[in-house]
């Protein structure tokens, strides 16, 4: 009986481990959109050094929303 709770409650750590990751991501992913969205609102402007500032912090936010997307699917596969 310890054995089947111990693993119940691994596998639920396991769950909420892969929400963690899969909302990081969606995070990451909404910040990058919002500095796409500044970026491009700066280069209409003719103000393009302050739109390079936000599509190199887009830049960053999409490679980290990656990389959170790559963990949760491969936690998401572990929990298979």
């Amino acid at each position: 009986m310890a054995f089947a709770c111990y693993a119940f409650v691994y596998n639920l750590g396991s769950i909420f481990m892969a929400k963690d990751e899969h909302n990081k991501a969606a995070e990451h992913h909404e910040n990058a959109a919002k500095s796409h969205r500044a970026a491009a609102e700066h280069h209409g402007k003719g103000d393009h050094a302050k739109g390079r500032e936000h599509s190199a912090t887009a830049q960053q936010h999409a490679e980290t929303a990656g990389k959170h997307s790559d963990q949760a699917h491969s936690k998401s596969q572990q929990q298979r």
